[in-house]
């Protein structure tokens, strides 16, 4: 009798545990979401440039948001622009306060694992910036140092997977972002600022701050748009639609307006 009970009692677990799944991965109507409700609303750190930013009217502009507002154009919803805590980011996706993740975001395993990415659409680096006139030249230079970083960034997670460049610093210290991050360096705060190379190399040559890159950095990495798991309709969605700008020139443009040339890697 206890032995059938047991069994019975292990149904109903695999039953619950299948039927909890089916709700949670059933029929995928991501875009046909966005699209009843006619909007996007991409949330986004404010002070990333040149990927999203606040610009001298307070205007929130960047690369990111030119193709954003392209893309939705195509698919014929409106863009809204929504500035989240970027270390509680995946959280305000998951409550559905923003329908997907589009600033500069990283791809990594771990995100993999609870989100749903686009392809991705410009390959990035995570590097290490240091004053011109400091004496740092490699990573092994910095050791005993303090080192600053955007909290809850993928420079948190570089520095995570070097953990003999992580144990060998003095203090490791979480910023609200990669400007304060920089404005901290200048300060003295910090001997070092951990970030993505292509805001460091925009930063750096839009403010003219007595700043370098070390050629040693930490981690090749590739920039795409994040949604909810299992939201493949409107992460393809997205992706086709860039693929269609690669094809008819506007992706090129608005790369060169940002960057100076076409630094992007979807469709190629």
């Amino acid at each position: 009798m206890k032995k059938t009970i047991v069994v019975l009692l292990a149904l109903l677990c695999m039953t619950t545990v299948f039927a909890s799944g089916a709700s949670e991965f059933g029929p995928d109507n991501s875009l046909e979401y966005i699209k009843d409700k006619g909007n996007l609303v991409l949330g986004l750190d404010d002070s990333f440039p040149p990927m999203g930013y606040r610009d001298e009217n307070n205007e929130i502009v960047g690369f990111d948001i030119d193709v954003a507002r392209e893309v939705c154009a195509r698919l014929g919803v409106t863009l809204i622009l929504q500035p989240i805590d970027w270390n509680a980011k995946e959280q305000e996706l998951a409550t559905k306060q923003i329908d997907c993740i589009w600033n500069g975001f990283t791809v990594t395993e771990e995100r993999k694992k609870s989100l749903t990415f686009s392809d991705a659409y410009v390959n990035n680096a995570q590097v290490v910036i240091v004053l011109n006139d400091s004496p740092y030249q490699t990573l092994a230079d910095l050791k005993g140092k303090t080192v600053g970083l955007q909290a809850g960034s993928s420079a948190a997670d570089a520095l995570d997977d070097t953990p003999e460049f992580k144990a060998s610093l003095k203090r490791v210290v979480e910023l609200k972002d990669n400007l304060t991050a920089l404005m901290d360096l200048e300060a003295g705060g910090c001997d070092a600022v951990i970030m993505d190379l292509l805001v460091a190399n925009y930063a750096i040559k839009q403010s003219a701050k007595p700043m370098r890159i070390l050629s040693e950095g930490l981690a090749n990495e590739e920039y795409a748009v994040g949604f909810r798991k299992g939201e493949n309709a409107l992460a393809d969605a997205v992706t086709n639609a860039m693929k269609a700008m690669v094809g008819d020139g506007t992706m090129a443009n608005i790369a060169e307006k940002w960057f100076g040339a076409d630094i992007t890697v979807i469709g190629k």
